[in-house]
């Protein structure tokens, strides 16, 4: 996975993940300045089952920890899951409000 290129496209609110100059996955958010919602993780059919939106998580994650300025809303089921199979990360996440 190392040749793979990172980007945060923050005009279009979303991390994109490249091989080479492919375009393989997408991870949508919206950022209101405390928190990121991580909305919708999407990988170009003819390149699923290869770990890439995985991978596009682990780097979002990892870049939203380094900047520390932001919490962390699961909104994608996908993201959800990846947060509670990899839970060095949980404190990120947002805490819930309870009514």
């Amino acid at each position: 996975m190392s040749d793979l290129i990172f980007t945060d496209e923050k005009d279009a609110a979303r991390y994109t993940l490249h091989r080479g100059k492919d375009l393989v996955s997408v991870l949508d958010y919206n950022d209101d300045g405390r928190t990121v919602a991580l909305t919708r993780a999407y990988t170009i059919p003819t390149f699923r089952g290869s770990g890439y939106a995985g991978e596009l998580v682990r780097r979002a994650v990892d870049d939203l920890e380094r900047r520390g300025d932001r919490r962390v809303i699961p909104v994608c089921w996908y993201v959800a899951d990846w947060f509670e199979a990899n839970p060095g990360h949980e404190t990120l996440l947002q805490e819930r409000r309870t009514a």
